[in-house]
């Protein structure tokens, strides 16, 4: 997920430039680089493992540039400005759409790919305004993590529901445990978090103070008013929340797939996995689509950039997706490698079931996603800490729309 957001009128400047001014640099014709934000040790070595065999499969070279995931996106406009781009960028599919506003990314469907197979919300997850600019491996959303040990000898089942979660989360906090972590921080893992509330509420990105979504905002409210969330709920990211559950201080918590490595490293955790409750029986638990997508940027060496989108194709294969998802607890985006996953995964079944109805937070906004983002955020400091729900959101409504 990003981290930081760009100026769309900085990047349409360092992008515009650097596509009229075409490739600016002398490259090894069998030499092709990916740019990512695999700097974990695993994922950076299941990367170069994957770019090795497309690599021997297409007859090139394929090497990986990792960066920090709050950095790919300054780091790629810098160097469109110095025409210096990498034949393939994988964005947080969040930040995707700025660069593809700005005129820096290929259409994928004009190097030959195609989205046969995958879900539509996938499809959208990786466009623009209805054209294809970036491959997914995989997708990622959240889910309720519940400690099974401690459900079991409180004697309660897992919540399903808005007041089943409230209660429980009550009935699970005590001295040294809190019923329930999750992440409301001033950064995209708090409007990550903050969405599967607002959306299965039918609250609306574009009508941030709207009732729905104040009705979300007040749940949270409530369930740090109970005492069921630490009030350093405001500080924490996802990592966060997961060192608090593995600690024993949390029963319950809202994370993604990215944590289940972490959390099998500790064999006397049992922990299960269920959709988020929704607020009402019946209700569809609506989370965000995450992760990355590959793209190709516009070079102006259309040679290269066919033999990129050759490489994005077989890197975002339904074989390679496959081993992808294995390694790192993703969903697949192509939908028979999902199948197979969900037959090898069968404990994180239900996390597939919530990315088919789950949503990407730039379909609607494109690259005015990252206003509505920062004024998400800003609403959750304000609320969590004293102000009404209502009036945060309304401040948050005029931020969203005059971008101050």
């Amino acid at each position: 997920m990003s981290k930081r957001f760009t100026s769309l009128a900085t990047a349409s400047v360092l992008v515009a430039g650097a596509a009229l001014a075409g490739c600016g640099q002398q490259r090894d014709a069998d030499v092709y680089t990916v740019m990512n934000s695999s700097t974990d040790e695993s994922y950076h070595r299941w990367d170069a493992e994957a770019m090795a065999r497309c690599g021997e499969r297409l007859g090139v070279t394929i090497e990986q540039q990792s960066v920090p995931a709050a950095q790919v996106m300054t780091k790629a406009l810098r160097m469109a400005s110095s025409k210096s781009l990498p034949d393939i960028v994988q964005f947080d599919a969040s930040e995707m759409p700025t660069f593809a506003e700005a005129g820096g990314l290929v259409d994928l469907g004009t190097l030959g790919l195609s989205t046969d197979g995958i879900p539509e919300g996938i499809v959208e997850f990786g466009s623009y305004e209805g054209t294809y600019y970036g491959a997914a491996r995989s997708v990622n959303t959240l889910a309720l993590f519940y400690n099974k040990d401690v459900l079991d000898e409180a004697g309660v089942r897992v919540p399903t529901t808005w007041a089943q979660l409230r209660e429980t989360a009550k009935q699970l906090t005590r001295d040294g445990q809190y019923g329930l972590a999750l992440s409301a921080g001033g950064a995209e893992d708090g409007v990550f978090q903050f969405l599967p509330f607002m959306w299965s509420n039918g609250g609306d990105e574009t009508d941030l103070d709207g009732p729905k979504v104040v009705e979300a905002l007040d749940y949270w409210k409530g369930l740090l008013t109970d005492g069921s969330l630490s009030k350093s709920t405001v500080n924490w990211t996802q990592a966060d929340v997961n060192d608090q559950f593995m600690a024993g201080n949390a029963a319950m918590m809202v994370n993604g797939p990215w944590q289940v490595e972490t959390l099998n490293g500790d064999e006397s955790l049992h922990w299960g996995l269920a959709p988020i409750p929704v607020p009402r029986a019946g209700d569809d638990s609506v989370g965000p689509l995450g992760g990355a997508v590959l793209t190709v940027p516009n070079t102006g060496d259309e040679e290269r950039e066919r033999t990129a989108g050759r490489i994005v194709a077989c890197l975002s294969s339904e074989k390679e997706q496959l081993t992808y998802a294995l390694n790192s607890w993703m969903v697949p985006a192509n939908a028979r490698a999902a199948a197979a996953w969900r037959e090898r995964v069968p404990e994180l079944d239900s996390l597939a079931d919530q990315v088919a109805v789950a949503r990407s937070r730039t379909a609607q906004l494109g690259a005015g996603w990252s206003s509505v983002s920062l004024a998400l955020q800003s609403a959750f400091q304000s609320a969590l800490t004293g102000q009404s729900g209502e009036s945060a959101l309304k401040r948050a409504q005029q931020r969203a729309t005059s971008g101050n």
